[in-house]
């Protein structure tokens, strides 16, 4: 099978809503249990449906930053948002995901190629992207390790109910 990287087009939408809802259930999973219910549902308002509507949101606003991944061009297979800062000359890979049910390898690898070659030609210096230290996340870390990446700072969020 062959895969193409291509830019967004708005018809795109519901087929990368439905990817971003499916791909991040693990992790909110993870967030349910670390976080409970009720936190959950204030950091993340209506979590089954909430990294899709962040992807509609970002797709509506920068659709030129958007790039979709197809099979032989008929069947969406992935995404990926990021931004371009040109002051300080940093790339940043956001939302991404493969459809959980592609049994292709290395989509996701060569969705991150796209975009770091798109930072390169844009005269960026560095790319960046955020991912979690949980088991839930472990497989978006490997990924980016083997996409380059290999510059880190680890962070912990702590709440306390009040």
């Amino acid at each position: 099978m062959r895969t193409t990287i291509r830019n967004y087009l708005p018809k795109d939408l519901p087929f990368i809503k439905d990817i971003a809802n499916r791909a991040y259930r693990d992790i909110l999973e993870m967030f349910r249990q670390a976080y409970g219910d009720e936190l959950l549902n204030i950091v993340y308002p209506c979590p089954g449906e909430h990294i899709g509507s962040r992807v509609q949101l970002y797709c509506n606003d920068h659709p030129e930053l958007v790039r979709i991944c197809e099979e032989e061009g008929l069947e969406i297979i992935g995404f990926v948002l990021f931004s371009i800062d040109c002051d300080k000359k940093i790339g940043r890979i956001s939302y991404n995901a493969v459809d959980p049910e592609c049994r292709l390898k290395g989509v996701g690898q060569q969705m991150y190629k796209a975009v770091l070659d798109n930072f390169r030609a844009e005269g960026m210096l560095y790319a960046t992207v955020m991912t979690g230290l949980d088991e839930a996340h472990a497989k978006a870390r490997r990924a980016y390790e083997r996409a380059g990446f290999n510059i880190h700072h680890e962070d912990v969020n702590y709440y306390i109910k009040l």
